[in-house]
């Protein structure tokens, strides 16, 4: 096993396949949208998702189009895969 085999080996163990279908309710993370949304609260108590929202459309193999509340009106309703779980 040549040390390319071995990397690709680890890097494949921390992979997985993830997929949503339309009308899945899902949550949505927001602790890499710094300064975007706080919901009140800062640094550790922060919350990491919020949600749950279900998904209206697929955009493509990795973007989901999600129904935002009210209250998130002036966000992008299209979402990355990996801002989803």
């Amino acid at each position: 096993m040549g040390s390319q085999d071995r990397q690709k080996s680890y890097a494949d163990a921390m992979r997985f396949f993830r997929e949503f279908s339309v009308g899945d309710q899902v949550l949505l993370r927001v602790s890499p949208m710094k300064g975007v949304m706080r919901f009140g609260k800062k640094g550790k108590l922060a919350p990491r998702y919020v949600g749950p929202f279900p998904i209206i459309e697929r955009i493509g193999p990795v973007a989901y189009r999600l129904g935002l509340s009210e209250h998130l009106h002036y966000i992008h309703d299209v979402f990355h895969i990996s801002s989803l779980r």
